[in-house]
């Protein structure tokens, strides 16, 4: 049984947003208006080149990375700061092990990357070879790990348990909750970009619709408009009809596995929720939406026809807007968000 405190979120969003703030290749990703339907101007938060990794997640695991290894040397030696000789050595001799659909995966591996540390990645057999290429273009080395994604996530958990490497998940379960949260703290930066925008322009949105697969994204960002945002809006957590994993648990009242074919939303196809995501969510006040595979590839051709590509995955919550009356569409006081989390490359 978790406790109160291991479900906890209380995200140091200001690190996060220092942390970015440092790096020679961060801008805030746009936020542009595009065309929804029965013609309502939908704002979007255009995550496609996000630090150049294609995907909201180059804010996760990357910025964990860093908080790993700056944890580990202190806790080690009492120091602060990873520039030494010896610290370079400690850092190389890391590895940081996970299970990915795809784009957590491509974040471990450039973390990995860029601290000198090394990352080896768990795919299942439905992740497309691309990404795989991608992930060893990185420097990482590739394992394919079992059928479908909850395989591979089992299959990282028992490598770095025989291996003493390092398990970097971006979803969490009984008994490992503290580091996603840290990959979680660095999605609140999209919140924060967010908020400095509608705080000059004043058009606040009064709807947002997240796409989710094990509830990151989805709970980082609820968890951030809740806290700070000035004007509050309704929000939609977004799953594919074929992995309601934090619908059902909401219903259920508890983390509950949620069945279904495999989903051509692949980075939303996750039938087991974060359970600190799930907590989070809960208090949030949200409601949930959840599409067709023929709804969540008619999105993706929608957005990437307005000049953003993207995938099923990517244009979820734009696809559910589609889902709201004709009432709320064609009200001049609706202005629904939504984040395009990933390139379709």
């Amino acid at each position: 049984m978790e406790t109160k405190d291991t479900l906890d979120f209380t995200p140091d969003f200001a690190k996060a947003h220092a942390y970015f703030e440092a790096r020679a290749d961060y801008v805030p990703t746009p936020m542009t208006k595009i065309n929804g339907p029965r013609g309502c101007v939908v704002l979007a938060k255009d995550e496609t080149g996000r630090l150049g990794l294609g995907a909201f997640k180059a804010l996760g695991a990357p910025y964990a990375v860093a908080r790993i290894l700056d944890h580990k040397w202190q806790e080690q030696t009492g120091e602060e700061t990873l520039n030494s000789p010896a610290a370079k050595a400690f850092v190389a001799s890391q590895t940081f092990v996970c299970a990915s659909a795809g784009n957590h995966g491509v974040g471990v591996a450039a973390g990995a990357r860029d601290a000198g540390a090394k990352a080896r990645i768990h795919l299942a057999d439905t992740v497309p070879e691309s990404f795989a290429e991608r992930l060893r273009a990185l420097g990482a080395t590739v394992v394919r790990s079992g059928a479908v994604y909850e395989d591979s996530v089992a299959a990282a958990t028992k490598d770095a348990e025989i291996s003493g490497d390092i398990l970097l998940a971006d979803g969490t379960w009984p008994g490992y909750t503290e580091i996603p949260k840290w990959v979680m703290e660095g999605y609140c930066v999209i919140a924060e970009e967010l908020r400095a925008v509608f705080e000059i322009s004043g058009e606040w949105p009064t709807h947002v619709y997240l796409q989710a697969g094990v509830g990151g994204l989805a709970a980082a960002m609820a968890h951030m408009i809740r806290l700070n945002w000035t004007e509050q809006p309704e929000l939609l957590v977004v799953e594919p009809q074929a992995a309601t994993c934090l619908q059902d648990s909401h219903k259920a009242g508890r983390p509950t596995q949620a069945t279904g074919p495999e989903s051509n939303m692949g980075r939303l196809d996750c039938k087991d929720p974060s359970i600190v995501a799930w907590s989070v969510l809960e208090r949030c006040n949200v409601s949930y939406a959840m599409l067709t595979e023929k709804e969540g590839a008619t999105a993706a051709s929608q957005v990437t026809a307005l000049g953003i590509p993207t995938t099923p995955s990517g244009a979820a919550g734009y696809g559910a807007i589609a889902h709201e009356n004709d009432a709320l569409l064609e009200s001049d006081d609706y202005r629904p968000l939504v984040i395009i989390s990933e390139t379709a490359t």
